[in-house]
């Protein structure tokens, strides 16, 4: 049985492609578009990834595959989502699942169905994740 409190610190492209379910060659054209994706190599020259190289591998594919947006709608999308990140007083926070979907109860009732979907695919995403490690 694995032990899901120690989580890797760096994950191989092919770890990286398992997780994210999106084929090597495509995280690498990801990175020359995206200037933001930007993994360490390691001395043998492959590429490491972090947990936060995971995440936005994830945001960049729901923008690209789920929500249909062209490479320069995305590549608008994640300098907001950066810019917006950077501003947060507590970066390093885990939110769980649970908190994010209460959260939503609160919104506008026309949003409100649409966020919850997108939160309910981000729980998933996370489940799996957590699965993973």
């Amino acid at each position: 049985m694995k032990d899901l409190s120690i989580k890797k610190l760096y994950y191989s492209i092919s770890e990286v492609s398992k997780i994210t379910d999106v084929e090597q060659y495509v995280l690498r054209y990801w990175e020359t578009e995206f200037e933001e994706l930007n993994p360490q190599k390691n001395r043998a020259g492959n590429r490491i990834y972090t947990n936060k190289d995971i995440q936005l591998i994830l945001k960049i594919k729901s923008l690209l595959r789920d929500k249909k947006y062209t490479i320069e709608g995305a590549k608008n999308i994640i300098v907001d989502y950066d810019s917006e990140d950077s501003l947060d007083p507590f970066p390093n926070a885990i939110i769980m699942p649970e908190t994010i979907v209460d959260s939503v109860n609160n919104s506008y009732s026309n949003e409100k169905d649409v966020m919850k979907k997108d939160l309910l695919e981000i729980k998933n995403i996370l489940e799996f994740l957590l699965l993973k490690l």
